[in-house]
């Protein structure tokens, strides 16, 4: 039995949503370590003597930094900007959550109204545990 086209496109628009709400996560993902790295790297920093010998990145290289307060404040810095952009990120996997959902239950009904018989789909934002 073929599926109508109109099914058949939404098919294949649900399944980019699929890899895009997949995406999205794993930057979500990626971000949350890189927020947690600094915040522990900073932890650790503040433990230090201030006049540690303490190295900084740039690019490739590390280079050794005027005081431990001048790594403290562009690891402040860049931890801020994950932060900002972790809650851009989560915001976007939210609003794709919900797109998914609901794609996934007009599909299902109109999967049944064609006649096909129904398929258990994996939920991929199911098992991604909210932090």
């Amino acid at each position: 039995m073929a599926l109508p086209a109109k099914l058949q496109n939404d098919l294949k628009q649900f399944q980019r949503l699929q890899q895009e709400l997949g995406a999205v996560q794993q930057q979500r993902l990626q971000l949350d370590l890189k927020v947690r790295e600094v915040s522990h790297t900073l932890e650790e920093l503040k433990t230090l003597p201030e006049d540690a010998v303490v190295y900084r990145p740039i690019g490739g290289l590390l280079v050794k930094a005027k005081n431990r307060q001048e790594v403290e404040t562009l690891l402040t810095e860049d931890k801020e900007t994950a932060e900002v952009r972790l809650k851009a990120i989560e915001r976007q996997e939210n609003h794709l959550k919900e797109r998914y959902t609901s794609m996934q239950q007009e599909l299902t009904q109109a999967l049944q109204a064609a006649g096909v018989p129904s398929v258990t789909s994996d939920d991929p934002g199911a098992s991604s545990g909210d932090t």
